[in-house]
Parts: structure tokens; C-alpha cells; sequence
């Protein structure tokens, strides 16, 4: 008789995920379901985090058909009992910290891990977006899955296109941020997120916002955001982030309107090459259209 082969993976916060078999019923934070996803891997749930509310955000969700997916709920609302009740095999989650496991309490999380196996990938300021990526695509291969053909390919023409229009003497100043109201924005630092070091890596000249507090964001007023005088703007498109009709009645979001492009930027978007080819191009092309009107 054949034996079946143990599944293991050493996740990112130095655990060993074990299993007998190899795992099919995957339970995972949204972020990790659509990068799966990408994999050709079908969540059989997925949850959100403390930020999101009753319905998944479709801007973390990736190419995720979120009507076929149950979401079994977020942050303090998510009972062990509502992943347990899917028969997960495996539960995938993301952790910025090297410990926690993000979008879930402490106690839901060892609950969870006395019952299944989770897998928890590094997604902070200390990964490099090559780095998330490579860590996905392991989990994604001990689960007997990859990338399509191409991707790779696809993607280093992505880079190389970005590459390119920021070589000139003369580059569009970018500035990542997340509205919070009418009167506070977040200005994102841009060493603490792997995809605008990636920007950055390739050329991209993003504003650093003043030393201060916050290792992730600044908070301050739109004055001072407006003041920065950005080409482009790489503004927020999580549910949780204020929409811009919101912010019109503030003169200095008005501002910022009039003189930058603004472009959605997802913090949380899928850690696969799919989705950073996406990003990458759409980032391109509108630095090559702010140049030519210059």
C-alpha cells in the first residue's frame, strides 16, 4: 500500500506548519486568498482584518470571484468557530511583525492553531517585494501549485518598462498616502512598504514625509500634504480609506486634484507576479503620460 508523504512548510515567523497530507481546504486573510489565487489555488474561505467590516474589500480581493468564496468575517468579529466550521485543512495568514498573525486576536489565532495548521508569511518592512513574492510561490509549490507560464517574463517587461520612463534627468515626484478625513491624511514612509521600495528600486522618486512618529504612516493635515507639490498621487484604495468625493469640500485635496495624477494604490494587494505586473505598468504608463504633458 502506498503511504501518503507528510505536508510541511516552515512559515516566517519560524513555525513548522504539519500536516499528514498535503492540504486542499485552505482558509485565508484576504490579501493571502487572492494571492493564492494566483497560484491556482481556491480558497475555501477567507477573513479580514480589525480595518474591515461585515463584506470582504473587493481592493484587497485581487481576482478573487468574491461571490463563489463564503467570507467568514474580520478582526474581533471572526470566531475560531466560523474557520473551524469551513474544514480547513491549512489556514494561510499574513504577519508584519515576524509574530503576530495579522487580522486576527491573539486568541483566536492559538485557538485556531490547536486545531489546523497555519501558515503565516512575512509581508513588513523587512521583506523585499522579490522576498513576499518568493515566500508565496514556496507555499504555493509544497501545495502542488505556481504561477502560469509567462508570469515571470511578463514581469521583468513590467520593470523594465518602468525602468525606462524614470531614466530621464527629470522625474514625476510620487506620493503614496491613505486619506483619513477632511481634515487627516497618511502619508505613507516608503521604506516600510516593500512595493514602493520596489518603486523606488526601479527609479521611482517617492516624497518621504518629515521624521516623526508612526513607522508606516505620517499623519498630518492636507495642507501639508498638498505643500509637497507631488506629480502623482498613490492614494489608497482599501475600503477603509476615504473615497475623494468625500474630500472635495477640503481646498487642499481640491488642490491636489488639479496638480497630480491619482492614480489607486493597494497596500494589501496580492503578493504575486500578476498583480505587480499590473501595478507596475499602470504606474509606467502614467509617468510617461505626466512627462509628455511637461
Amino acid at each position: 500500500m502506498e503511504q501518503s508523504t507528510p505536508w510541511e512548510f516552515s512559515d516566517d515567523r519560524g513555525r513548522l506548519a504539519v500536516a499528514g497530507d498535503r492540504p486542499l481546504r485552505i482558509v485565508a486573510y484576504i490579501q493571502a486568498g487572492a494571492t493564492l489565487w494566483d497560484h491556482g489555488i481556491r480558497p475555501v474561505g477567507i477573513f479580514g482584518s480589525q480595518h474591515d467590516g461585515g463584506a470582504p474589500d473587493p481592493a484587497k480581493a485581487g481576482e478573487l470571484p468574491l461571490a463563489d468564496i463564503p467570507y467568514l468575517g474580520s478582526g474581533h468579529g471572526l470566531h475560531p468557530d466560523a474557520v473551524l466550521a469551513a474544514e480547513p485543512d491549512l489556514v494561510v495568514a499574513v504577519t508584519y511583525d515576524g509574530e503576530q498573525i495579522y487580522g486576527l486576536d491573539p486568541k483566536t489565532a492559538l485557538e485556531l492553531e490547536t486545531h489546523v495548521p497555519v501558515a503565516a508569511v512575512a509581508v513588513g518592512p523587512g521583506r523585499g517585494l522579490a522576498e513576499v513574492r518568493e515566500r508565496f510561490a514556496a507555499l504555493a509549490g509544497s501545495l502542488g501549485k505556481g504561477e502560469p507560464l509567462g508570469s515571470a517574463r511578463e514581469l521583468d517587461a513590467a520593470e523594465d518598462v518602468l525602468r525606462q520612463a524614470t531614466g530621464g534627468p527629470v522625474r514625476p515626484r510620487v506620493l503614496a498616502l491613505s486619506p483619513g478625513d477632511r481634515e487627516r491624511v497618511h502619508l505613507a514612509r516608503p521604506g516600510a512598504w516593500p512595493d514602493l521600495r520596489a518603486l523606488c528600486e526601479h527609479g521611482v522618486e517617492l516624497l518621504e514625509p518629515a521624521a516623526g512618529s508612526g513607522a508606516n504612516w505620517s499623519t498630518v493635515g492636507w495642507a501639508e500634504a498638498a505643500g509637497m507639490r507631488p506629480d502623482i498621487v498613490l492614494a489608497d484604495a482599501r475600503a477603509n480609506a476615504a473615497r475623494p468625493d468625500r474630500l472635495r469640500a477640503d481646498e487642499h485635496w481640491r488642490a491636489l486634484e488639479a496638480g497630480a495624477r491619482i492614480l489607486p494604490w493597494n497596500p494589501e494587494a496580492p503578493c504575486s507576479r500578476r498583480a505587480h505586473t499590473g501595478f507596475f505598468t499602470l504606474l509606467a504608463d502614467t509617468v510617461r503620460d505626466v512627462m509628455a504633458g511637461r
